[in-house]
């Protein structure tokens, strides 16, 4: 049964959350971990039927889940390695996620410039191929294109050379919100998620992992909560949880970080996406239209740490603005970006001496000796997948009565209100919209509102600085706090804003 969503004009306020979670005696399944994986498995358990809790020790979708390339795709570079079966499977979820989603992920067409015939036909065969595999899923036919069709469709494209272009379809989404409609769907289907409750130890009975110790952030309270099982669904972070278990457990990742770059919209004039085939790293760049702005990416660094606020290297900065200058006739400078975010992927550790772009996005779920079931790696994509998966993981190691999922017709919830009259003009977040996203949305900090209810932060992070006070003040009224709570959350914001902008670079020898 679809979640009803009229019913979740007001979400329950976090005390009644926490008090719903503080219970239940002991849950079936509770997960670790509020970013695609662990939002996934918590709607397919409760879907089921199973009574499931989440707790995210940050906010919904605070990590890896909100600065992704806006995607929702089977994955070109991935054909072309030859991991059809990743791919097939993707495909098969991108027309479940349009279906279930369509709020939230719409199709979006792409053009590749070519300049040369051979790279012509190789994308035409290579894209034909991709086409095929999505069968009856697919969006729309791959097509070649003269060199008029090509800048008709890329006015901004670099005409010397060119040679043409193909067109192909895939789709995009909004990582963020799906986040959030899949927190409020798990309510919908009578499970319970909190964020800022972060798990900070695992209680075990007789040798087996029979709850976790945690803490609410907001309240500072200690919380413990007993369950049948435990799905360590992390993301990058999910090692730090295998030990809490094991303390001498080996890594299963290998994080990876990608940055992404956000100019204005006259630098990629139309209504499609273009995309790079192969930059000098062998990995694609994107440019994509999103919510008014065009999103430029990404990159590929490996990292021996996981912050949470992870900041884009000058490196990596340049590489995107470099490699789009040689494809388009305007190209964008430091001066011009409104703003840089990085993520972390969490790819699942190879062969130390592989490529970096060639390490596995594939999951990989693992039962600990105690009973902890940790699932790592994926994509948004296939976030769906790999919660049906885990799921049935947990069913055999938690010995609970079989059900089967319920979740590829399910639809998830999302709603706005009007924008009304909007607090920056380069930005479309009201009055109205803040306090909605306090009221439905979960939202409890101005980062909250900022970088994930409203996508402000990632759009143009020098707007987002100036309405941060206004904001501050709506919220406070919402949540009954005081003016040091609000001094206290605009000096916050500020600081993590600072990361997403985009600074000249340093002339040498300075």
């Amino acid at each position: 049964m679809a979640p009803d969503n009229a019913g979740l004009a007001v979400t329950r306020a976090r005390p009644d959350l926490l008090a719903s979670a503080q219970g239940v005696e002991c849950w079936d399944v509770l997960v670790i971990g509020g970013g695609a994986t662990g939002l996934g498995a918590a709607v397919d358990a409760a879907s089921r039927g199973y009574s499931t809790l989440l707790l995210e020790a940050h906010d919904f979708a605070k990590g890896t889940s909100s600065r992704s390339t806006k995607l929702i795709h089977g994955g070109v570079r991935y054909l072309a390695q030859g991991r059809v079966g990743l791919v097939r499977e993707a495909l098969v979820e991108r027309a479940r996620l349009l279906a279930n989603a369509p709020a939230l992920v719409q199709p979006l067409r792409f053009v590749v410039p070519v300049y040369s015939r051979w790279s012509q036909l190789k994308m035409r065969v290579g894209l034909a191929a991709y086409d095929l595999l999505a069968g009856r899923y697919g969006l729309g036919r791959v097509r070649g294109m003269s060199v008029a069709e090509t800048r008709a469709a890329l006015p901004n494209v670099r005409a010397e050379g060119l040679r043409g272009g193909v067109e192909y379809f895939d789709a995009q989404f909004d990582d963020a919100g799906l986040a959030i409609a899949l927190a409020q769907t798990v309510i919908a289907q009578g499970g319970t998620a909190l964020n800022y409750a972060a798990v900070t130890g695992l209680t075990l009975s007789e040798g087996r992992v029979a709850g976790v110790c945690a803490r609410d952030a907001i309240s500072g309270q200690d919380l413990m909560f007993k369950a049948r099982t435990v799905i360590n669904a992390a993301g990058v972070w999910v090692d730090d949880i295998r030990r809490m278990a094991e303390p001498d457990a080996p890594p299963m990742l290998a994080p990876s970080q990608g940055v992404h770059l956000v100019v204005d919209a006259d630098w990629l004039p139309g209504d499609g996406a273009m995309l790079v085939p192969e930059t000098s790293d062998g990995r694609v760049l994107f440019l994509i239209p999103w919510q008014g702005k065009v999103l430029l990416g990404t990159t590929d660094t490996p990292r021996q740490d996981s912050p949470l606020e992870p900041r884009a290297l000058e490196t990596e900065i340049d590489f995107i603005l470099r490699t789009a200058a040689d494809y388009l006739v305007r190209a964008p400078g430091r001066g011009d970006v409104r703003s840089v975010f990085a993520g972390l992927r969490p790819l699942i550790a190879a062969d130390p001496d592989a490529p970096r772009s060639e390490l596995s996005r594939e999951h990989v779920i693992r039962v600990s000796p105690q009973g902890l079931v940790t699932i790592a790696g994926g994509k948004w994509t296939t976030y769906r997948q790999m919660a049906e998966e885990v799921v049935d993981e947990v069913l055999k190691a938690a010995d609970l009565p079989p059900r089967t999922c319920r979740t590829q017709a399910l639809a998830l919830h999302s709603a706005w209100p009007e924008a009304g009259e909007a607090l920056h003009p380069r930005l479309d977040l009201s009055e109205a919209r803040v306090r909605h996203a306090v009221r439905t949305q979960f939202a409890l900090t101005v980062e909250d509102v900022l970088a994930r209810r409203h996508r402000a932060l990632f759009l143009d992070a020098a707007a987002a600085i100036a309405i941060v006070p206004e904001v501050a003040r709506i919220m406070a009224d919402e949540l009954d706090r005081d003016a040091a709570w609000i001094a206290a959350q605009v000096e916050a914001f500020i600081v993590t804003a600072e990361g997403y902008r985009c600074t000249p670079a340093t002339p040498p020898g300075a």
